[in-house]
């Protein structure tokens, strides 16, 4: 009979475990286009402490913390752009994923075509002077 329960038993736990493994633990909006919308922003939003995830993957206080915030200024009717421009006030350009398309992030968004031109116009270069170089050179190698 103990063989017979022990599955039981383990199911129950691991459905009581899993809403306490879950790392938005706050309420769900009530208007599932509000709440797609919070998804989508806690998405974009870079954990300052973690560095390496989302808002939305950690589970550190400062994240939760960003999470009730961006849900009480959607709760207010604050648009998506309202809510990502309180957050880089607050915490820099560092907090979102994607840099904003500004003067001040110009270079980084310039720099990989300028890398691409410079190293094409390189390879070019040394092409077409190992193509000019008269076939003597070779002979006198030999």
């Amino acid at each position: 009979m103990i063989r017979a329960g022990l599955p039981g038993l383990l199911l129950g736990l691991l459905l009581v475990a899993a809403p306490a493994a879950a790392i938005d633990s706050g309420k769900a909006f009530e208007d599932p286009e509000l709440q797609a919308r919070y998804e989508n922003i806690i998405a974009q939003v870079r954990c300052l402490k973690c560095q390496n995830q989302s808002i939305k993957d950690s589970n550190v206080f400062l994240a939760s913390d960003l999470r009730r915030e961006i849900r009480r200024l959607l709760g207010e009717g604050k648009t998506d752009q309202e809510v990502f421009d309180f957050l880089v006030e607050r915490y820099g350009e560092f907090a979102l994923y994607s840099p904003r398309k500004s003067g001040a992030t110009l270079v980084l968004w310039l720099t990989p075509f300028i890398l691409l031109v410079a190293g094409s116009f390189v390879g070019y270069s040394v092409i077409r002077k190992r193509m000019s170089m008269s076939l003597e050179d070779d002979a006198l190698t030999e």
